[in-house]
């Protein structure tokens, strides 16, 4: 039963992460908090830093899938996503070492922080102005601050791997609001930095033996299958939908974890 339950929710994480391009660990890393930490139904893990790391296996096998999925779409912008993913590289390896010193409270309270701040934003960016991004590619013509998406990068690398997040939470809104690209480009490009970036992170944490094996196999199987699933609905979804969506689940998780780390 435990085996099917890790598989129904790898495949609901799978979906709505490649759906946004965060990678799942928006919705993962408050579920092992809530019902497998320490004390909880499924007491499958006893530190905080098994939880990231744990998470992050799953975003990996999520955003591979989806990147598979949104390169034959061909709306992964390469020009970005190639230069994006290098520099997450070095802060993805840091991060896990950083997550070693999270205790149970401070990973709920900080996380909790930093998921309500990127609700704000989202929210705040989502509803003063209309999207009119709606475009399935990249425009001829188009330009962004190549430099700053990079440097921006480099942190985002850092902070996933320290919370076990992926990214996406962060470069989605960045190539949206601040670079100006496409929704769905933004998502589809994102998915794939967060291939990349996480398998890094993957690496450490799993020669610092954060990742439980069994929920973790089992759950990124289904979330390898939802990923595609989420990848075919993005197509019919609109961009300004899948921006609300996260910001409201963003902001509802972030309350919660604050609460529960206070």
């Amino acid at each position: 039963m435990e085996y099917i339950i890790f598989l129904l929710l790898g495949i609901g994480v799978g979906t709505f992460g490649t759906l946004v391009g965060i990678g799942g660990g928006l919705i993962l890393v408050p579920f092992f908090i809530f019902f497998m930490s320490d004390g909880c139904i499924y007491p499958y893990f006893k530190t905080a830093a098994q939880i990231v790391g744990t998470s992050l296996f799953v975003v990996f096998t999520n955003a591979l899938s989806g990147t598979i999925a949104y390169v034959r779409q061909k709306r992964v912008f390469y020009h970005a996503a190639v230069p994006f993913a290098i520099a997450t590289l070095p802060g993805a390896f840091l991060g896990s070492y950083a997550a070693d010193r999270f205790t149970g409270k401070s990973l709920d309270f900080y996380y909790g922080c930093f998921l309500f701040c990127m609700a704000a934003l989202m929210y705040w960016n989502n509803t003063r102005k209309k999207d009119s991004s709606a475009a399935m590619e990249i425009e001829p013509g188009f330009t962004y601050n190549r430099p700053l998406g990079i440097i921006c990068s480099g942190g985002v690398g850092f902070i996933a791997s320290m919370f076990g997040i992926g990214g996406g939470i962060i470069h989605v809104p960045l190539m949206v609001y601040v670079l100006g690209f496409p929704t769905h480009i933004a998502t589809a490009t994102s998915q794939f930095v967060l291939a990349v970036s996480s398998s890094i992170g993957l690496v450490s944490h799993a020669i610092l033996d954060h990742v439980i094996w069994l929920p973790a196999l089992c759950i990124g199987a289904g979330a390898a299958m939802g990923a595609q699933i989420g990848a075919r609905i993005s197509k019919q979804t609109k961009p300004r939908t899948i921006l609300v969506l996260l910001s409201l689940a963003v902001f509802a998780v972030a309350v919660r974890l604050i609460y529960m780390g206070m």
